[in-house]
């Protein structure tokens, strides 16, 4: 069992996880396996002062505490859309890509015209859109994803934001595609409920 003085003193870090479905072709061999990338809203700097645990000068860890829409603006174009260009299967470039983003107040403006300027580059038609407000059950990530990962990323005992770091990504890696199509079939029987209750939300979520 681990203990602190406080809850002021656990160690938070944000992350922007990127998701697609995964591809399989008819015999059910995998061709991609939808984990575009996660990234840790972290920097590096260094260290001021001496301590018992590194000198002066040692490059240190720190988490971003507060995401605001440049923040989050310079990860989308630095980190989610060269993922996207790197990993997306070359038989789907030429149908536009969706990236949807819920609707929390950093999330930048589906027109923002810094990034459509870098979503187009390479021949990709890269895409923002907001899910529908006040629809958990819309978003992939909150729906299934976020909680297997929180499954595999426990089994870890971090005691610094570099190994906090490293468990949240090496869980990421360790999420079978077979899993993330489950929850992609969640979010597509959610949207059949939906639709069966005229738009409202008063359903459970289907299990299959």
């Amino acid at each position: 069992m681990r203990t602190c003085r406080s809850k002021k003193f656990i160690v938070k870090v944000m992350f922007l996880a990127a998701i697609a479905r995964p591809r399989f072709d008819c015999s059910r061999n995998k061709h991609f396996d939808g984990k575009i990338g996660i990234f840790p809203f972290a920097f590096k700097e260094p260290a001021k002062r001496n301590s018992k645990n590194r000198v002066a000068g040692t490059l240190e860890t720190k988490p971003i505490l507060s995401v605001t829409k440049e923040v989050y603006r310079r990860c989308l174009i630095d980190n989610v859309l060269p993922a996207i260009r790197a990993k997306w299967p070359q038989s789907n470039v030429i149908s536009p890509i969706f990236i949807q983003q819920d609707n929390a107040k950093p999330h930048i403006d589906p027109m923002d015209v810094e990034f459509i300027e870098a979503a187009t580059r390479e021949g990709f038609d890269i895409r923002l859109s907001f899910q529908p407000p006040n629809s958990p059950d819309m978003n992939v990530l909150d729906l299934g994803y976020f909680r297997a990962i929180q499954s595999l990323q426990h089994q870890e005992a971090p005691n610094s934001i570099d190994e906090l770091i490293s468990a949240v990504e090496k869980s990421f890696d360790e999420l079978s595609s077979e899993s993330l199509n489950n929850v992609f079939l969640t979010l597509q029987l959610c949207m059949l409920e939906v639709m069966k209750n005229c738009g409202g939300n008063n359903y459970k979520v289907p299990h299959i």
